[in-house]
């Protein structure tokens, strides 16, 4: 098969497992995508919430407040220092103050470090921004958009995120905002956390390549275990091909031997039913030739007599061989004695052919068989005569009726019983005897013969079959081949025992 089945099943498999992998790797991404987001929001949003009870808390301790830490905030719409404007950068140069400014700045620090992120302060007035992130200071108004409306909703009390590019950030950024509220839940500032969204792109990009290395190494094993199932599944397909090959080159011994529970043992099992039924086919096909050679060679043999004496004794006429005119009589009668011989040889073949043709058909109707029996004793009692042989029947069921060739039933029961008068001694009984037998019945032709060796009872019935009986020379070895044929094709068992020295009873048993 030259591994195409393999590479087929490897195929197969291969391309189930990458439409799986594209599916998954898929499903994988956009799950993954949003969940990291879930995460980086719910992260971000416990940082941001942290922050800003931690600006209440220091707010709360008396520290002093945004709005109370006077400082320059560069860059005002005005030009103008605002009085409640707070602009705090961590360690940056520009600010100036008291020297709590100092403190706070240290306190933005510390957020900055432990937010891990941009941190933005809008104090109450939502005018005043600290920024930790040592980059130049901003005003309130140079705020983006987003921010701007991410404030106002925070100033609501909400927690709220806003997603976007950033000029002050100079990146694709998503931000959370979170109330700082008072003592009495007052909103007196709002926290802005900010991260990038290309650190979250990256955790991504981190879980999908992690599992496209995964899914990469799988592939790589199902291509390797595709391979050995396929190979394995195939073991059974190259055996049973093989042995097929076997049964095409005549070697009908060949089996499988494959069991396996399933459709590929069924197949096999079938296999091995098939070369049982060829083996035995090819043993019935060399009987069958065997039967021929033996029938060529039998037909030659019996044709050959009666040609040969009919051509000696036209040869001896012809040339003048003979001039009595007795011996001349004698030779006329031989001659006839054997073309007679060979006419009823012929047509016993001829007989014997037909019935053996499955296409033949008999003309079948309702019968009394008792009625078909005494008509053939009756034609029997005129050869009986000759030898002096008596012919007794005796019947249980007065009518026994069947669907059958009355003319063929004739001659089969002829054959048996002229038989029985040709092997039984003169002045001897035939007893023929019907009796019934559950629904059916049997019927009995018994001799007084010398019977039949046991060696030849099985071959009794075949073709040519001849015993060495003197009595026996004329015969053709067809007649019983013959009625053996007509009970087959009539549904009746033609059976015979048989003791040498005692007889034999020949056996018809019928079924209605």
């Amino acid at each position: 098969m030259k591994y195409k089945i393999t590479r087929k099943l490897v195929l197969y498999f291969t391309s189930v497992i990458l439409l799986f992998s594209v599916v998954v790797g898929g499903a994988f991404l956009l799950l993954f995508t949003r969940h990291t987001e879930e995460i980086y929001r719910a992260d971000m949003q416990e940082r941001a919430e942290a922050i800003a009870a931690g600006v209440a808390d220091y707010l709360e301790d008396g520290s002093t407040a945004l709005d109370e830490v006077p400082v320059i905030a560069k860059g005002s719409a005005n030009g103008k220092q605002t009085g409640t404007a707070l602009l705090v950068q961590s360690g940056a140069t520009g600010t100036t103050g008291r020297k709590n400014v100092n403190g706070y700045n240290a306190y933005i620090t510390a957020i900055q470090d432990i937010a891990m992120g941009e941190v933005w302060i809008v104090d109450q007035s939502a005018e005043t921004i600290s920024v930790g992130t040592g980059k130049k200071e901003i005003t309130y108004g140079e705020l983006p958009g987003a921010a701007l409306a991410l404030v106002d909703e925070v100033f609501e009390g909400d927690v709220a995120f806003s997603e976007g590019f950033s000029p002050l950030l100079e990146d694709t950024s998503i931000t959370v905002g979170a109330p700082v509220l008072s003592a009495e839940g007052e909103v007196i500032a709002a926290v802005l956390l900010h991260d990038y969204i290309a650190n979250m792109q990256a955790a991504v990009r981190s879980g999908f390549s992690t599992l496209g290395i995964s899914l990469a190494l799988a592939l790589i094993a199902a291509v390797g275990i595709a391979v050995l199932l396929a190979k394995r599944f195939i073991q059974p397909l190259k055996r049973m091909e093989e042995t097929t090959q076997q049964l095409a080159d005549n070697h009908y011994e060949a089996h499988t031997g494959i069991i396996q529970n399933d459709e590929m043992g069924s197949l096999a099992a079938n296999i091995d039913i098939l070369a049982d039924k060829l083996a035995e086919a090819a043993q019935e096909s060399a009987k069958l030739d065997k039967m021929r050679k033996d029938f060529i060679t039998s037909i030659s043999h019996e044709l050959r007599t009666p040609v040969t004496v009919i051509r000696g004794s036209l040869e001896a006429l012809n040339d003048h061989v003979v001039e009595d005119p007795a011996k001349i009589d004698e030779y006329y009668q031989q001659m006839l004695t054997e073309s007679i011989h060979l006419e009823r040889m012929i047509n016993d073949l001829l007989e014997l052919s037909r019935l053996q043709n499955p296409d033949y058909q008999m003309e079948m109707s309702s019968l009394n068989f008792v009625d078909v029996v005494e008509n053939a004793i009756r034609s029997v009692r005129y050869i009986a005569r000759e030898k002096e042989i008596t012919l007794t029947f005796t019947k249980e069921p007065l009518t026994f009726m069947l669907m059958g060739d009355y003319t063929r039933l004739r001659q089969m029961l002829l054959a048996v019983m002229e038989n029985a008068v040709k092997f039984s001694a003169e002045k001897s009984e035939i007893r023929i005897t019907l009796t019934g037998l559950g629904e059916g019945c049997r019927l009995a032709v018994t001799d007084n013969g010398p019977g039949i060796p046991e060696k030849d009872q099985p071959y009794i019935f075949e073709k040519f079959f001849k015993s060495n009986e003197e009595s026996n020379k004329k015969g053709t070895g067809l007649g019983l081949a013959v009625a053996k044929q007509i009970a087959d094709r009539h549904g009746i068992v033609l059976s015979v025992e048989s003791t040498p020295g005692k007889g034999s009873t020949f056996l018809f048993d019928l079924n209605q």
